[in-house]
């Protein structure tokens, strides 16, 4: 019977690979992924060797036919990303949709995401929040902003090394007083970092220091009183 995994991949440290998905990864016949490049690390690292098949964000409209006919042909697949849980801020979402509208079978299995150890890590609360991934670079951005600037529960956002401090200046902003925020990057990997601060401290922070890697930001809600 034709199935879709959704497996989850490690968001830095390898170690963070489930029993379950290298079971999964090896028992499917085809493994759909972003770059074959970087899976190709992920699945030597666990001996795994199966055909891949370049599933991106560029060529997920062109391809999404091709993948439903040969999955209701019985074939069984694989989905996975670079880092972390496919549909989060990457590509998986118009293929589950696609499955659900044909009545293919999809599990997703549970596993690496970045969102949820920063959110944990920020000392913010938990147990209410909103999750906008990366804000538009240009058309919108002012108007989502301001939306959100009236927001109660916590927000977490994606962002680009390059963005942070503009970021960072436009929630100083738009956001009124001064709200707390934890910015946390490279998460799970050796020089992992959770820096915590107010808009401007965080500011002040990353105008003299150096940013790469991955970045989550997670910042307070809106005072209710």
């Amino acid at each position: 019977m034709s199935k879709l995994y959704i497996v989850p991949t490690p968001i830095g440290n390898l170690a963070d690979m489930t029993f379950r998905s290298v079971d999964i990864l090896k028992s499917v016949e085809t493994i759909l992924c972003e770059d074959t490049r970087t899976s190709g690390k992920l699945l030597k690292h666990y001996e795994i060797k199966k055909p891949l098949f370049s599933y991106h964000q560029h060529n997920e409209h062109k391809v999404i036919d091709t993948l439903i006919e040969r999955l209701k042909s019985g074939e069984i697949m694989a989905c996975i990303t670079d880092a972390g849980t496919p549909s989060i801020s990457d590509p998986a979402f118009l293929l589950v949709r696609a499955c659900a509208e044909n009545d293919i079978i999809v599990e997703t299995l549970p596993g690496a995401t970045a969102f949820v150890p920063a959110l944990v890590n920020s000392g913010l609360p938990c147990d209410k929040f909103i999750f906008e991934g990366f804000l538009p670079h240009k058309k919108g951005r002012q108007t989502r902003l301001k939306l959100l600037a009236s927001e109660t529960r916590t927000i977490i956002f994606y962002e680009s090394p390059h963005r942070l401090l503009k970021t960072l200046k436009q929630l100083l902003e738009f956001f009124e007083g001064e709200r707390k925020a934890c910015v946390s990057r490279e998460l799970s990997k050796m020089h992992e970092e959770n820096i915590r601060g107010n808009f401007s401290e965080l500011i002040q922070y990353y105008e003299t220091h150096t940013l790469k890697g991955e970045i989550v930001l997670v910042v307070e809600g809106a005072s209710t009183k």
